[in-house]
């Protein structure tokens, strides 16, 4: 059989834990996303991870899971108050889709 050929593939959603069918996927994305500003932001201002847990007030381990994305022990509104501890502003745009009974999304991008 040739290379390449009988693969199918199937194109992401942009949700890779959706894709997966793993519960609460659009929360994992949310934290995923809000992770890798934060792990960007502390790379940025090169402090150790002793001086970054003083800094978001927990202790060292919760550091090093937080760079490793081992997030669930962190809601969505802990890390976003880490984001803005590190100097991040943060803002939340709601708004209604029209024409859609569907459930609406949860988008998080980064500057």
């Amino acid at each position: 059989m040739e290379k390449g050929k009988n693969k199918k593939i199937t194109p992401s959603s942009g949700n890779v834990f959706a894709d997966l069918g793993l519960p609460n996927a659009e929360e994992k994305q949310t934290k995923v996303r809000l992770a890798v500003e934060i792990n960007r932001l502390i790379s940025a201002v090169r402090i150790s991870q002793a001086s970054t847990a003083k800094l978001l007030q927990i202790n060292q381990p919760k550091i090093s899971a937080l760079v490793n994305y081992k997030l669930d022990g962190f809601s969505v509104e802990r890390l976003m108050n880490f984001l803005t501890a590190l100097g991040a502003d943060i803002q939340i745009s709601i708004s209604k889709r029209p024409g859609t009974r569907r459930p609406g999304k949860i988008h998080v991008t980064a500057a």
